[in-house]
């Protein structure tokens, strides 16, 4: 059954405008590499060069290329003093620029000879080949990766600066399997995310952990429907400030956006869909503020579909990619199957009647 909506519903754009009304990014802060992963990059130190000195990329032995011009099986080159051996990591010895294999070297005893040329560099990682001097950390305003991490550990970097919004979520009872969702979509993003749940769904058991004192950005989780039990809006009337309720958004209608004295708050539908919905129109581009993250990527390829949607009101699309194309999955509503399967979203304008079949669109994909 459609649930009732309130009599006007706010534009997705004008919500999310009051939301970043006079919202500041985060001061950057330096953590642990560890607790870095996922985080936005800020302010991230100059490395060293790495390595700082020429070494060996494989055991055998050191010589000078210019000094075996010449040399091969059928011609062994003596050498006036025994070769020095070298294991892969090693510096390589002063006036050595290359790494010869064990079995082109003859060593016996104080005599030695070679039974091939070298080039400068064989076997050799130059300085600075791994690592340039003066590179930066991680990229700025772009999140920490794996590749990142590497780079700081190999320079011997143990902290890194980033942007890590702090984020409470308030679960409604009933909504639990969301909340979790919406958990784990927040530590994928990197941030610091502080979890709770209301003793009942009643109005004053979730104002009473309408805490705002210790986070940027608050959450809740159900209950903001205009039933009797869906109370989290009132209870947010009740603290603070309810900025808009009831969106002109599909899935995600049952929203409502306010704030907590200069915190701002989003109340998410305990439906999945609506929820995830809700989380990536509104959600992420707050977060994306909060963090300074330069803009996300977005991948453009033609409809295999059309895509029709509702004037008025800013559907949302999910999209799977098939043979090079977008193939529309659920607009509007999102079965849970269609939420598993998809690739990509994006969204209708609320100005919009949808698109043709073959229109190139901009989609966000669903896991960067």
């Amino acid at each position: 059954m459609t649930q009732r909506l309130p009599s006007s519903l706010t534009p997705l754009d004008t919500a999310l405008a009051a939301l970043l009304n006079r919202l500041e990014p985060l001061a950057p802060v330096e953590l642990p590499l560890t607790d870095a992963a996922g985080c936005i990059a800020a302010g991230t130190p100059l490395l060293a060069a790495h390595p700082p000195r020429d070494i060996a990329a494989a055991d055998g032995w050191a010589l000078c290329a210019n000094d075996l011009v010449g040399a091969s099986s059928y011609s062994p080159l003596p050498l006036t003093k025994v070769p020095q051996w070298v294991e892969a990591g090693e510096a390589m010895p002063a006036g050595c620029d290359c790494v010869l294999d064990a079995d082109t070297a003859e060593v016996s005893g104080p005599l030695a000879q070679v039974l091939a040329e070298g080039v400068p560099g064989q076997g050799v990682r130059r300085a600075g080949s791994d690592v340039a001097e003066r590179t930066p950390a991680a990229a700025e305003g772009c999140p920490v990766g794996a590749a990142d991490l590497l780079l700081a550990r190999v320079a011997g970097v143990e902290k890194l600066g980033v942007r890590r919004p702090r984020l409470r979520i308030v679960n409604v009872p009933g909504a639990t399997a969301t909340m979790h969702m919406i958990a784990g979509l927040a530590h994928a993003a990197g941030l610091g995310v502080e979890t709770c749940e209301a003793g009942a769904r009643d109005q004053a058991s979730i104002a009473d952990v309408l805490d705002a004192s210790s986070c940027d950005l608050l959450l809740t989780v159900g209950g903001s429907g205009v039933s009797r039990r869906d109370a989290a809006v009132l209870a947010l009337a009740q603290r603070g400030e309810v900025l808009a309720h009831g969106l002109a958004l599909q899935p995600g209608r049952t929203a409502a956006v306010g704030r907590l004295g200069r915190i701002p708050v989003i109340a998410l539908p305990g439906s999945p869909d609506h929820a995830l919905a809700a989380w990536l129109a509104l959600v992420r581009p707050l977060i994306d503020h909060l963090s300074a993250r330069q803009p996300r990527r977005q991948v453009t390829l033609p409809l295999a579909r059309k895509i029709a949607s509702s004037v008025g009101v800013a559907e949302m699309a999910l999209l799977s990619l098939e043979h090079h194309a977008w193939m529309p999955l659920a607009v509007g509503e999102w079965p849970l199957q269609a939420i598993a399967r998809a690739d990509a979203w994006l969204l209708a304008p609320a100005s919009h009647e949808g698109f043709a079949a073959g229109t190139s669109v901009d989609a966000y994909l669903m896991r960067e």
